[in-house]
């Protein structure tokens, strides 16, 4: 049977099978999914009933609104395929059972009988069978049919049941763990909708996308996920309704769903039903996305209506109403509130809102929508917008000076405020709108400054989220031709350009983007020129080897940075920072940025500063904050479109993971790396996930392989290559060609870590180089020694703990082997201490393993029981520890004496033990 994947649900999938699995084990479950219509919901129940055990017992039952009057229809329709077994319960529970099955009804006397009789069923089912109850839709349910399968599912612990229920709206069900469905993620939309595409349905032949069509594959998919918003039944009805010509690039993309889409007859439907008063008040909401609870209410107020009219569209789950605002839960339930409405009352909205808005304090907002309500052209309606929209967030800034582009007769003037609506729509982190006003603006672009301030904005959004490797030779080309003219937009230019080349690894490519800096330089460049000019400089002679020449020029980019204060240049002085081994003041510096990023609104921003704090704490040895800063950056990358940088954190988690020796996760991070086709053969995410992989490989006992990964990373003749990466993991190549014999690669590698190292001064990178001397002195020799002390030494100036510990046992190993195991003894302690602080068990067990080679016996790690036990051996141990004998643990888990002696010996010997005592111990 063919079990489609539900992307981005892996959470619930997870959840669902754990439940699953205990209830197996004879501890059951029960679970209500609640979340938006279309939302997976009735997709995860299916899921759930395909993946279960063999020989599961599978009860069906679906709330329908026509029947949600008729007492026990529900639990009718869930019985109905075990009708016979109710013979088989005590007579009064029976009776009850099927008097109202039947349709006699239920006394109130008799309901707790029904609802035990409904559990006995099920437990009895159990005792033969897993059980598997999926309730859709349970808030259409009839009430008593829900009261009794909520009575069942606050009780099926004790019994081989899992119990899965779903509703729109968060059902007050008490004892009943809720588990809410999110929208997908951008990047899980992008995914699923590949799929539709590529397999649509059963009856249905795959949709082959064009060659043209694959040029902008990810255009097409990031477009119709945002428009989706996350909802898996729209993502649907969009992939389904899309023509070849759509596909092939040749004709736009929808703008909204399908007409006979599903989703949008059943919002239309809800929609219908509402009452004049709410509708009003749900186009007021749509209207302006901004509106919060209490001006919703103003706006009623003042147009004669009562708010109370909203609850209709509330239970209806065509909105919500929270402290935040009014919150529509797909953007299609908005689209539909407004644009269902005729375009006269639209207009009057707009007009309305207008009015009760402040002409001071919320003055952008009051021009959109008297921008939206006006006939025709509008100059100084135009201006106002214009002018309004610099004291507004980037996205509202970004629709109003699209709004004013609308408003404006000149085709230049329009093409200028669409420019500029690009670049605050890239901000505010939509990259697909700001390439759409581009676009838009290009045909009527003739001025020269705003066709420049295009084409830069252009090659920006390039190189983060398309081909790098294309944007910066476009962008070279921009920043000749504005050299003349536009001095700032060429040097804008030129730093975007020298951002594709360290991201593509082209590295030889930078020398020609300093140069042409160094030829737009003057004397009394403002600090915003400055900063860029020093940190082309500074990373020129960096990657140049000229590391002493690169000093000041970094130094001064940390200064100007700090002073400056805004994303871009904070960011520019933190990797300075780093290039200067000052990993503290890059922390600091990029926690700022990301600070003053977020503050701004400068979503865009945040991907790189993010990526600079997170290299900033893994210097400092902080691995669980790179970790967990990485992630944030993966996921605002994601979220603001700009997918190379979300390669970056993603190959960076991948590293992290490898260096704790968790293979499994950097291998699942790997593979989930996305970039666009174009950025490079040796592009950063590539360059980082070798560095990973090799890492595996070492841990793995192949050094070889370990040098050939780390030593392709860059091309030590040529340049090309990711040599910032390939210097960040050579002492893991050196320790790995001193293991492989391979001492002249360790040597030529070593020269260049030592250049950088030495002209910093950092304690940190100079330990790794003293280590990595140690290692490549003749065995038991007192050049070894020395070198080993000196990077002790040196660590205990620093903050990388873990480099440390590694220090310590390779130092440890040094000494077994020179036959000097005492003094061996007393580093590979230390570093079994560390490692096991820092839960790195991969190298915990090195550790444990040279101790035994050096002569001292080591206890293995203790087994945690919630590892090896089962769900239900880990409830029968917790009760055994309560003082419960075998017989009354069978007694209440509805077992037999000799099941439960049978699940005892298994839990003493997954842990290792003998007696309830050592048990006790075990699970304390």
């Amino acid at each position: 049977m063919h079990i489609p994947v539900l992307r981005g649900r892996a959470r619930e999938q997870q959840t669902i099978a754990d439940l699953q699995a205990a209830a197996t084990d004879g501890v059951g479950g029960a679970l209500l999914l609640h979340g938006d219509l279309g939302g997976g919901k009735t997709a995860l129940l299916r899921h759930a009933a395909a993946t279960a055990p063999t020989g599961t017992v599978h009860l069906w039952a679906t709330g329908l609104e026509e029947e949600s009057d008729l007492p026990y229809a529900g639990l009718q329709s869930l019985l109905q395929p075990v009708f016979e077994r109710i013979a088989e319960l005590p007579a009064h529970q029976a009776r009850a059972l099927t008097r109202a099955l039947s349709g006699e009804g239920c006394p109130a006397d008799d309901r707790l009988a029904l609802s035990m009789a409904v559990l006995t069923l099920l437990a009895t089912l159990g005792r033969e069978h897993p059980v598997l109850c999926c309730v859709d839709d349970a808030d259409a349910l009839d009430r008593p049919s829900l009261d009794a399968i909520a009575f069942t599912a606050r009780r099926v612990r004790a019994h081989r049941v899992t119990l899965l229920l779903t509703s729109t709206a968060e059902l007050p069900l008490n004892g009943v763990p809720p588990l809410p469905l999110r929208p997908l993620d951008p990047q899980s939309g992008r995914a699923m909708l590949a799929d539709l595409l590529d397999n649509p349905g059963v009856d249905e032949e795959p949709r082959m996308w064009s060659v043209r069509a694959v040029d902008s594959g990810d255009d097409v998919l990031a477009a119709l996920a945002a428009l989706g918003g996350g909802n898996p039944r729209a993502l649907t009805d969009l992939a389904a309704s899309l023509s070849d010509s759509q596909l092939a690039g040749e004709a736009p993309l929808p703008t909204r769903l399908p007409a006979d889409s599903a989703l949008l007859r059943t919002y239309r439907a809800r929609l219908d039903r509402l009452p004049p008063d709410t509708r009003w008040l749900l186009l007021l909401a749509a209207a302006d996305e901004e509106t919060d609870a209490a001006g919703l209410m103003r706006a009623a107020h003042s147009s004669g209506v009562d708010i109370a009219a909203l609850a209709p569209a509330e239970r209806g789950g065509l909105v919500r109403v929270s402290r935040g605002g009014i919150v529509f839960p797909q953007p299609i339930a908005r689209a539909l509130a407004y644009e269902e409405a005729p375009l006269a009352q639209r207009r009057a909205a707009h007009l309305h809102l207008a009015q009760v808005l402040d002409a001071d304090t919320e003055r952008l907002r009051r021009a959109v929508h008297l921008a939206a309500a006006a006939h025709g052209p509008d100059a100084e309606l135009a201006e106002e917008l214009e002018e309004a929209a610099t004291g507004g967030g980037y996205s509202r800034a970004s629709a109003a000076l699209e709004h004013a582009a609308q408003l404006t007769t000149e085709p230049g003037g329009a093409a200028g405020r669409l420019v500029t609506a690009a670049r605050y729509a890239w901000q505010s982190g939509s990259a697909g709108r700001a390439r759409s006003l581009l676009r838009r603006a290009r045909p009527a672009a003739r001025d020269r400054v705003v066709a420049a301030e295009s084409e830069v904005l252009s090659g920006e959004i390039e190189l983060r989220a398309g081909a790098t490797a294309n944007a910066a030779e476009s962008l070279l080309t921009i920043a000749d031709r504005l050299a003349g003219s536009q001095r700032e937009l060429a040097v804008l230019a030129l730093m975007r350009a020298g951002e594709a080349v360290c991201f593509s690894g082209d590295y030889p490519r930078y020398a020609d983007v300093a140069s042409r800096a160094a030829a737009l330089r003057r004397p009394d460049d403002p600090p915003d020129l400055e900063v860029v000019f020093e940190h082309i400089a500074g990373f020129a002679y960096t990657f140049g080897g000229r590391h002493h020449r690169a000093i000041r020029p970094l130094q001064r980019v940390v200064e100007l940075g700090a002073a400056l204060d805004t994303a871009a240049p904070l960011t520019c002085a933190s990797a300075a920072a780093l290039l200067l081994a000052d990993d503290v003041g890059a922390h600091r510096l990029a926690a700022r940025a990301v600070e003053v990023a977020r503050e701004s609104g400068d979503v865009s921003a945040l991907p790189l500063a993010l990526e600079m704090t997170a290299y900033a704490e893994y210097w400092l040895g902080r691995y669980d904050a790179a970790a967990a800063t990485s992630l944030h950056g993966l996921r605002a990358a994601r979220a603001c479109g700009q997918g190379n940088y979300a390669g970056d954190h993603q190959a960076m988690l991948a590293v992290l993971a490898a260096i704790r020796g968790d293979r499994e996760q950097a291998l699942r991070h790997i593979r989930d790396i996305e970039v666009a086709p174009g950025t490079g053969q040796t592009n950063r995410p590539k360059a980082l996930s070798q560095w990973a992989l090799a890492v595996l490989d070492l841990i793995a006992g192949r050094p070889a392989d370990t040098v050939a990964r780390i030593a392709a990373i860059a091309c030590p003749v040529t340049g090309r290559g990711h040599i910032v990466v390939q210097a960040m993991a050579t002492p893991w190549l050196v320790e790995a060609a001193v293991r492989a014999d391979d001492r002249e690669q360790a040597v030529a590698a070593l020269a260049g870590f030592d250049l950088w190292a030495s002209s910093t001064g950092d304690p940190v990178r100079r330990a790794l180089s003293a280590r990595c001397h140690a290692l490549l002195a003749p065995r038991g020799s007192a050049e070894a020694e020395e070198h080993f002390q000196q990077a002790l030494a040196l660590h205990l100036a620093g903050e990388a703990d873990f480099e440390q510990a590694r220090t310590e046992l390779l130092y440890g190993q040094e000494l077994r082997r020179a036959r000097r195991p005492r003094d061996a003894r007393e580093h590979l302690h230390r570093a079994l201490e560390t490692f096991t602080q820092l839960d790195a068990p991969a190298w915990a067990d090195q550790a444990r393993a040279e101790l035994r080679a050096a002569g001292e016996a080591v206890d293995a790690p203790a087994v945690r029981a919630a590892d090896v036990l089962t769900a239900q051996q880990l409830q029968i141990a917790r009760l055994v520890c309560d003082g419960a004998t075998n017989r009354e643990v069978a007694a209440q888990l509805f077992l037999s004496p000799r099941t439960v002696d049978h699940h005892m010996r298994n839990i003493f010997a997954r842990l290792n033990i003998r007696s309830r005592i050592e048990l006790a111990k075990a699970l304390t």
